[in-house]
């Protein structure tokens, strides 16, 4: 099958590498001049989607990553072609939180409350107004700008808006802070009914052990599947968007983040995108070819998709100047991590590889006939290593295994995914009634 891939900025690079290997014909198109370089050696590559459509044709697949495409695939699903990811309207829902608020209360999930500022000095004064424990948000889904407030008086939140405001950044978005387990509940939708099982997963955003430091994109997530519909955080939350998801046609992935407490559960954003890394955990996951089951969902039909019935865990490898953007005024001289080689041990091996996805990384073949894989992108977003087993503790073991081969100038990753979920979190969350 052909596909024409086309990606913002190397959100679903996962499913990129899943569909080479079934042996579909992929080209791929990336938007974001910062990762043009990356993929390199893995995919073809063009510079203009649009020329690529008579390529791909009526009888191929369009595939969507990102939510910054606006109204461009209801408009190729208008002209016929087959689509999968996203509209504008479930763009909306992820890139304004408001908006995602006011659908949740429509359909009877409890809110926070959430407000939209244009500007720092607006939020500054409700924040005066209403001082307490406010989480800072963006209207986008770049997490190192958001910040959770820790004192009841809200003098760090007022801090960090006046840092903003000197900074430029605008407009903002402040939510109640919810005290309890962050959990995420996801599943995918064709346009009128569920399609595969439920995910359940764990974040892990903190740049650093313990859940300390500024927030990333991601470090690494503790997943696994549920086909009970029964499950009270499925209810509580994505069951009730059904009528939404089937009034907008969505085809894609959603996921719900949520705060869990022994009170309720607290929806606080969505994604109706593929998520980083939990794609990456499906890839490990999924049993199914990713081919057919994207091909189904654009086109409205019922796929029984086949799975590892395991725990699953992923690890972030990252680099400078992860988690945060290229800053070309720094003077330091050393902007980002681009051109640095990836090196694996002498025992690394094909199985191993097979566990290892690639973001930011390119690959050249040498004059000795050897592969150099090297960092393609500005914004250190390396690789994702993932690893499953019937239990927690398998799974982290099959994953750092790996990761202690792979060597990368100044890389990054967190050592403690999954392990607060061994600690306390799983007795905690099965206490409270939200997980079996």
């Amino acid at each position: 099958m052909r596909v024409l891939f086309i990606s913002g900025e190397l959100i679903g690079s996962a499913v990129v590498h899943q569909l080479i290997k079934e042996g579909h014909e992929v080209k791929l198109f990336v938007a974001h001049k910062d990762r043009h370089d990356c993929l390199r050696g893995f995919a073809v590559r063009t510079d203009n989607w649009h020329d690529e459509l008579p390529w791909v044709g009526k009888d191929g697949l369009i595939v969507f990553d990102d939510v910054t495409f606006g109204d461009t695939p209801d408009n190729l699903r208008a002209e016929g072609y087959s689509v999968f990811g996203g509209s504008k309207a479930s763009s909306d829902i992820e890139l304004d939180r408001e908006l995602f608020q006011r659908i949740m209360a429509d359909a009877g999930i409890a809110t926070l409350p959430s407000f939209d500022f244009d500007t720092p000095d607006e939020a500054m004064t409700f924040v005066k107004e209403n001082p307490g424990e406010w989480v800072i948000k963006q209207n986008s889904h770049i997490s190192a700008l958001n910040y959770v407030g820790l004192r009841q008086d809200g003098q760090d939140i007022l801090d960090m808006l006046q840092y903003y405001k000197d900074m430029g950044i605008a407009p903002l978005h402040l939510q109640k802070k919810a005290t309890g387990i962050e959990i995420g509940v996801a599943r995918y939708f064709n346009g009128t009914d569920w399609v595969g099982p439920i995910e359940i997963n764990m974040e892990h955003k903190p740049l650093m052990n313990e859940s300390i430091g500024p927030l990333t994109a991601e470090m690494g997530t503790l997943m696994w599947y549920e086909t009970d519909e029964s499950q009270p955080i499925f209810q509580a939350t994505l069951a009730k968007l059904k009528p939404y998801l089937t009034e907008i046609g969505y085809k894609g992935d959603i996921d719900v983040g949520c705060i869990v407490n022994e009170d309720g559960v607290w929806p606080l954003e969505t994604t109706t995108r593929f998520g980083t890394p939990s794609t990456e955990l499906q890839c490990e996951l999924q049993i199914s070819p990713w081919g057919d089951m994207l091909k189904s969902i654009a086109d409205g039909e019922a796929y029984n998709l086949q799975y590892h019935d395991e725990y699953g865990i992923v690890v972030s490898v990252t680099v400078p100047p992860f988690p945060f953007a290229p800053d070309n005024a720094s003077g330091a001289g050393i902007l980002t991590s681009k051109g640095m080689s990836v090196f694996f041990a002498d025992d690394f091996t094909d199985e191993d590889m097979q566990h290892v996805h690639f973001e930011e990384v390119s690959k050249t073949t040498l004059s000795d006939g050897s592969t150099r894989h090297f960092l393609g992108g500005h914004h250190g977003y390396a690789l994702y290593v993932t690893g499953k087993g019937k239990t927690v503790e398998e799974a982290r073991t099959k994953a750092y295994d790996i990761v202690r081969k792979i060597f990368i100038p100044k890389m990054m990753y967190r050592t403690d995914i999954g392990s607060a979920f061994l600690t306390h979190e799983q007795t905690t969350l099965r206490e409270w009634g939200w997980i079996a």
